[in-house]
């Protein structure tokens, strides 16, 4: 084969190969979301979130994870962080609250479990930039042969070239251990070698510096986040009248937690014709 061919066979290649993925342009927003498929960055402008002095019942995870997450904007050591515990206590609720709070230059990037495969290609693009990044990774948990665990192993320890020094990766969890306890407790009665067939998914929470829990709040906590709500939005309502309702709209839905808490508040609004 002569050198023409060759040389139109390489020009050919180098049409079909993708186009080297470009970092977007991070002044437009201070949130976006890593797509995977195709890979891309979405700005997002309007961010879902509530107010970090709303968030109740969590005083010492919110001063804990505000104090590191300060200290990372701040170009400072700091720790990934594990938020795990009872659902609806306002975990994922208080990361964003916390990143609207430190503010400044600080970014926030949300990436799906699912998309955890091509988070290698999301930290080349991130470590370029000149801005900070909070990874954000909400409800995160593994069943069965999940490999996605590994891909995971590269936000916290980064391999070979070590996480990016402007990259800080916070997770939620409804588990302490990311995956099921009968899940471990099989694969430990199933194995030749019982501890190291499990060491490596139960250890993966280790490598979150922080681990913060959120805990079942009591009634006293529940009334006193629907209070705050509205105090907030200017919605009226006698204590009487709030304690009576939300014991009743709780007992429905046999659950109290911050979500409940604001579910009624929305109900309540909703009947006194305020906008939220």
């Amino acid at each position: 084969m002569n050198d023409d061919a060759l040389n139109r066979i390489a020009a050919a290649l180098e049409r079909l190969a993708p186009a080297p993925l470009s970092a977007p342009d991070f002044d437009a927003a201070n949130a976006f979301v890593w797509h995977s498929n195709p890979e891309q960055l979405a700005p997002v402008k309007d961010v879902s979130r509530v107010s970090l002095d709303l968030l109740i019942g969590v005083d010492r995870a919110r001063e804990t994870l505000l104090t590191n997450t300060s200290q990372f904007a701040d170009g400072l050591p700091a720790n990934n962080a594990l938020l795990w515990g009872a659902r609806g206590m306002g975990k994922s609720s208080l990361v964003k609250a916390v990143h609207a709070a430190v503010g400044g230059a600080l970014k926030l990037v949300e990436i799906q479990r699912e998309d955890l495969a091509s988070v290698s290609t999301l930290l080349a693009i991130l470590r370029q930039s000149k801005y900070r990044f909070l990874l954000f990774c909400d409800d995160l948990s593994f069943d069965g042969d999940d490999a996605a665990y590994k891909s995971l192993k590269a936000v916290l320890d980064g391999g070979v070239e070590g996480r990016p020094d402007n990259v800080l990766f916070y997770a939620t969890s409804n588990r302490r251990h990311l995956m099921p306890r009968d899940m471990i407790e099989n694969e430990k009665s199933t194995a030749i070698n019982p501890s190291e067939a499990v060491e490596e998914k139960v250890s993966l929470s280790d490598r979150f510096g922080l681990w913060l829990g959120f805990h079942p709040c009591d009634q006293d906590q529940y009334l006193k986040m629907i209070r705050g709500y509205c105090d907030s939005y200017g919605v009226s309502i006698s204590d009487s009248d709030l304690k009576a309702q939300a014991i009743e709209w709780q007992a429905t839905r046999g659950a109290r937690s911050g979500r409940v808490a604001w579910q009624f508040f929305v109900d309540l609004a909703g009947r006194q014709k305020i906008k939220l």
